[in-house]
């Protein structure tokens, strides 16, 4: 039989997800593997990339167990993985420690220090971004001041799903999604810039080389083979960045489409045919060819929902089995009774600092207006309502910059929900249509792999035969002043308290 079939590997925050999908994009069979996140002190974040690979391991054999998919039918294997990275390894490939993730704030005082040193007019000039302890650059500079035998150590950095491609092929890639990790990538032409990292003092030997996003990285080898069931010569391309990989399995291939992010993380990301860059927002190559990205990436998401499902969703959950419904969506049938506007209760989605537009590693999350008539409806719908504040305070932004949204495609779990969505239509006064909400991070991974591996014949005709759109939000005029009223608040509310944050 041919091989008929592509293999997505997705390494999100809180787990991997794995899925296969068929030529017109249906998956076929899915797994996945949950991991933890380590927080050993106030501000940092980090995760051990071996407990990613055995979560990749687990969910790719639990595919082979159901039957449904043989691994001799896959033709190719794309992944996509978690920004911002810093993965050290030795010469033997051993990881030598875990990798701070996107949301530690560890490296501020390298951060500043090099700023201050190589001037951060400079920095951005070259990168497109702001130097901050979120990125790849400065959790390096961390490692070289803080654990310097360690450093001493390091043969490569590797990003999340270049440490992927290494366990499954053994070959050491970094491809140009994940550039905007490092201060020293070229956003302009998507190259090492070699007087940077002579600014910064790194060693120009950790950096592995660049490969495009559909180029083939190498095959699986007989030990990965033996570990994960792939065969052994099965090609694995060189893959992306999480949100590039989402905004494609959107359906985002020209200037102005955009993709509305509602996984762990929230925002958005713009499709560019001209580099634009704005140190407020996040400036990366897309996975497609000759495109760029500029993106809001926030802290508060899905992830929001999740963090007050866990805290407070014990009598939902309690209820689960005998009303049929999830705990999440019985907070959500909550949160529909309260009127958009919450009766005043604003929630500032700050929950581990925040990124963009104000990248302050300090901010706290925040519910102002709290009185007697408040429910717990009213602090659900607070949450969703704080993070579409977040994406509108994004998407303004952008447009200052240069790069305005028309129409939203929403991925990502909270898709899922029509409320949310809805109120991410109302707040920003966007169109918002939904395609595939919970695969088009794994579906723009597998076209990777599909164009990369000849499946397709390009990206135009991946995404005909696979994006299909499954509903379309429009804006409600209706609530408009009563969200234009809340959302002065929200901007107000960080300027108020920001000192305060600060001296907490």
């Amino acid at each position: 039989m041919s091989k008929q079939y592509l293999l997505a590997i997705d390494l999100g925050t809180s787990s991997c997800k794995t899925a296969v999908f068929d030529r017109m994009g249906k998956v076929v069979d899915s797994a996945g593997s949950a991991y933890p996140v380590y927080y050993p002190h106030p501000g940092w974040a980090e995760q051990d990339p071996e407990e990613w690979w055995e979560g990749v391991c687990k969910a790719l054999n639990t595919i082979w167990k159901n039957g449904k998919v043989s691994p001799e039918d896959i033709a190719g294997v794309g992944i996509d993985g978690q920004s911002w990275s810093a993965i050290p390894i030795d010469r033997d490939g051993k990881v030598l420690a875990r990798t701070p993730i996107w949301m530690d704030q560890r490296a501020k005082s390298q951060c500043e220090d090099a700023s201050a040193r190589i001037g951060s007019d400079a920095i951005f000039e070259v990168c497109g971004n702001a130097l901050l302890p979120s990125y790849t650059t400065g959790k390096v500079l961390w490692y070289r001041e803080e654990l310097p035998e360690m450093y001493s150590r390091i043969d490569k950095i590797l990003q999340s799903n270049s440490f992927i491609v290494y366990k499954l092929t053994g070959e050491i890639t970094q491809e140009v999604s994940q550039g905007y990790g490092w201060h020293c990538f070229d956003m302009r032409r998507g190259c090492w810039n070699t007087d940077m990292i002579r600014s910064f003092g790194l060693e120009e030997s950790f950096l592995p080389p660049i490969l495009k996003c559909d180029e083939i990285a190498g095959k699986v080898s007989a030990g990965a083979s033996a570990q994960c069931g792939l065969p052994e010569g099965t090609p694995v391309v060189a893959g992306g960045l999480d949100a590039a990989c989402g905004t494609l399995g959107a359906g985002v291939l020209h200037s102005g489409e955009t993709q509305e992010q509602g996984g762990q993380a929230g925002g958005m990301s713009i499709c560019l045919d001209t580099y634009k860059a704005d140190p407020r927002l996040i400036m990366s190559y897309h996975v497609v060819p000759d495109r760029w990205l500029i993106q809001g990436g926030t802290v508060g998401g899905g992830g929001v929902m999740r963090w007050f499902e866990a805290q407070f969703g014990d009598y939902e959950r309690s209820a689960a089995a005998s009303t049929g419904k999830s705990s999440l969506v019985q907070l959500g049938e909550l949160a529909e009774k309260v009127a958009p506007g919450c009766d005043g209760l604003v929630f500032l989605p700050y929950m581990s600092g925040e990124r963009t537009p104000i990248w302050d590693p300090e901010a706290k999350g925040v519910f102002y207006g709290l009185d007697f008539s408040k429910t717990k409806g009213h602090f659900v719908r607070a949450c969703m309502e704080g993070v579409a504040y977040s994406l509108r305070h994004n998407l303004e932004v952008a447009s200052e910059a240069g790069a305005d949204a028309a129409v939203l495609r929403a991925v990502g779990g909270s898709a899922n929900s029509l409320l949310w969505t809805q109120i991410k239509s109302d707040i920003t006064g966007k169109p918002i249509v939904v395609p595939y909400a919970d695969e088009a991070t794994t579906l723009g991974a597998a076209l990777l792999a599909g164009v990369g591996c000849g499946f397709y014949s390009g990206y135009e005709e991946a995404i005909a035969l696979t994006v299909r759109e499954t509903r379309r939000h429009e804006p409600d005029p209706s609530v408009k002043e009563a969200y234009d009223h809340a959302y002065q608040i929200y901007r107000g509310l960080y300027e108020d308290l920001k000192d305060r944050m600060h001296s907490a």
